[in-house]
């Protein structure tokens, strides 16, 4: 048996692992996005993927599943991709969040998301935790971030792992009310030197 499918055939032995319907799979639209991008990254080069969505857990099996991921992680020949929009705000996501000493709407948006990325760069899982539960914010991937975090922290690399948050934009800028927005950010984490 080949690594890719010993690698399926434990996860699905570890007992917290199942497979999903087609039916609900389709419901699910986060893989069928983030296809194309993995197809043009990794364009040329003959890949394995595994894709493993996330529901919403609570941090035990969050950190469950950044144990039983890190030595995955720890592998040369694997490359995590973990995705998630940020803030959605406006009355149709029924969160609409704002600190009028931060600025204008969007602005106080920025700063929210801003906190909650400076958190995921120092891989701290419990404040990420914290910041969600007094924010509320609509942070999409909130699970799979925090069971990446854990997966950092049982890795092998862990103490030399850096995270950077490369590129963050919002949808729109938000200046009334009426309005809405969804925010976008995207990392890395490397060894660093």
């Amino acid at each position: 048996m080949d690594k890719f499918k010993l690698a399926i055939e434990k996860l699905k032995n570890d007992g917290k692992f199942t497979f999903t319907s087609k039916d609900v799979e389709e419901e699910e639209h986060s893989l069928e996005m983030h296809l194309p991008f993995i197809k043009k990254a990794f364009e040329g080069r003959k890949i394995k993927l595994v894709p493993i969505m996330v529901g919403a857990v609570d941090t035990s099996l969050e950190k469950y599943y950044g144990q039983i991921l890190a030595k995955y992680f720890d592998d040369d020949n694997t490359v995590f991709c973990v995705s998630s929009d940020f803030c959605h705000w406006g009355q149709r996501f029924e969160f609409t969040y704002f600190k009028k000493e931060d600025g204008k709407i969007y602005q106080s948006i920025e700063k929210l998301d801003k906190e909650g990325m400076g958190l995921i760069e120092k891989h701290d899982v419990n404040g990420f935790a914290k910041y969600l539960k007094e924010t509320d914010n609509t942070i999409c991937g909130r699970h799979p971030i925090a069971v990446l975090m854990n997966t950092i922290a049982h890795s092998k690399y862990a103490d030399k792992l850096v995270t950077k948050f490369v590129h963050y934009a919002q949808s729109s800028q938000v200046t009334k009310a009426n309005d809405s927005s969804v925010s976008y950010a995207s990392a890395i984490t490397y060894i660093g030197e």
